[in-house]
């Protein structure tokens, strides 16, 4: 949309920024794994390039980082908490 107080330039919502980002196969790291990084998206859970497999995380978003460390450490201390219990 023209944006008259800006010489004629265009208006580009968050929304368009970030299905362009997404559309870029730039920022994916292959088909089949599917590592989403991009820090113009302000997306952190995105969809994966066939949307119909899920949603994966924008590691170029700071708070996808913390989930992916979050997912990451939740399963071996979890472990060692459950281990420890039943000692």
């Amino acid at each position: 949309m023209p944006y008259p107080e800006n010489g004629g330039g265009w208006i580009v919502t968050q929304d368009e920024i970030n299905q362009a980002e997404w559309e870029n196969p730039a920022n994916w790291s292959d088909p089949i794994v599917g590592v989403y990084f991009s820090k113009r998206d302000s997306r952190v859970w995105v969809p994966k390039r066939v949307p119909s497999w899920g949603r994966t995380l924008n590691l170029g978003h700071p708070a996808g980082a913390w989930w992916l460390v979050g997912l990451l450490a939740i399963p071996p201390i979890a472990a060692a908490w459950l281990g420890r219990r039943k000692s």
